[in-house]
């Protein structure tokens, strides 16, 4: 269980000068209780804690600020406001600071989710039931579909991403991330393979961008909360990478990282090691019964995916090289990224 915590403990927050701030909001009175720090990502500051019997979560970016690492806050405090009221499982946003002198960083506080992470642990009644596992897996393509069937300029979102073109800016994009990474201390060289010969692919093979949607950016096992009882997905959590454009890259998203035909999923999750879970066959049907969407390039978008993603994960071993960030983490995501472009491979033949 959660013990109280000084805010020497905890990365990055400090408790009075956020207590002070929730004053100055009307966000309950007293001390906070029960704090705790919040696993799960690698990057940003999370803590749970509560106040006048409402339990909250605090989230701000990395100890280590980087040049965006504020911005990104402000862009999912935005996103956050904007599902208010929609059919999307998502945290309930309460209130967001700006303000970089209260705690050194932007920050806001949303509603602690009724729900757990199944990448971590299961519930007995999961555990014991591959029924429910199954229906959990096609719980997160419905909660999917709910995402990408939202019009992004009725809720607000018309300027949140540049949508067009978005497909077409992939490749170069994430190139040149792969590439900046070369200038770091430690890591003198592209260490993932066949890097030219995905890129050739997807750019030789890339389908007409569909209706722009929003996207969530990272949609896996791991970047969901379900229900303890129910097989459903209560919130989708971890927004930081939410844009708008092609909604079908968070579907290739997923299904580069499930597991399928004997293979793993990516994160090597306990809902998936459990065993039940629909197949990516399954998962496409679903998916397909409730969106006009074209999907006969999806295999496209999937190689898109690990590419990205693959990148996304390598610079963090790069900066692990340089020391400046875990040398752990970082060996475990150059696994994950070598796996990725694996799949990636298979995908792009």
């Amino acid at each position: 269980m959660p013990t109280d915590t000084t805010h020497s403990d905890l990365i990055g927050v400090d408790l009075t000068a956020v207590r002070d701030w929730m004053d100055a909001q009307g966000l309950g009175a007293g001390e906070l209780t029960a704090v705790s720090p919040i696993g799960g990502g690698t990057q940003n500051v999370m803590i749970g804690f509560e106040r006048s019997g409402v339990r909250y979560i605090l989230r701000r970016g990395p100890q280590h600020l980087r040049p965006q690492s504020n911005r990104i806050m402000q862009r999912e405090m935005t996103l956050l406001r904007a599902l208010a009221g929609t059919s999307v499982p998502h945290p309930m946003f309460v209130a967001g600071c700006e303000d970089t002198d209260v705690i050194g960083a932007v920050f806001y506080l949303m509603r602690a989710v009724d729900g757990y992470n199944a990448a971590e642990s299961l519930t007995p009644a999961h555990a014991a039931d591959p029924g429910m596992r199954h229906r959990m897996g096609l719980s997160m393509v419905d909660a999917l579909g709910e995402l990408a069937r939202l019009d992004p300029a009725s809720i607000g979102l018309t300027d949140f991403g540049r949508p067009d073109g978005f497909l077409a800016r992939q490749v170069d994009r994430w190139r040149s991330e792969l590439e900046s990474f070369t200038l770091l201390p430690g890591y003198p060289t592209v260490l993932l393979p066949e890097v030219d010969r995905i890129a050739s692919w997807l750019e030789d093979n890339r389908p007409e961008q569909g209706a722009t949607g929003i996207l969530h950016g990272d949609y896996h096992i791991g970047n969901v909360l379900f229900d303890r009882v129910e097989p459903r997905v209560t919130a989708i959590v971890d927004w930081e990478m939410a844009t708008v454009g092609d909604p079908l890259l968070d579907l290739g998203w997923m299904l580069v990282m499930w597991g399928d035909d004997g293979e793993p999923d990516l994160l090597e999750s306990k809902l998936a090691g459990a065993g039940g879970l629909p197949s990516r066959t399954e998962i496409l049907a679903r998916y397909a019964a409730h969106s006009d969407r074209d999907l006969r390039a999806i295999d496209w978008y999937t190689a898109l995916a690990g590419f990205k993603l693959g990148i996304i994960l390598e610079g963090t071993y790069a900066r692990s090289r340089s020391g400046q960030a875990p040398v752990q983490v970082g060996e475990r995501l150059h696994r994950y990224a070598l796996r990725l472009f694996e799949r990636a491979r298979r995908f792009a033949a």
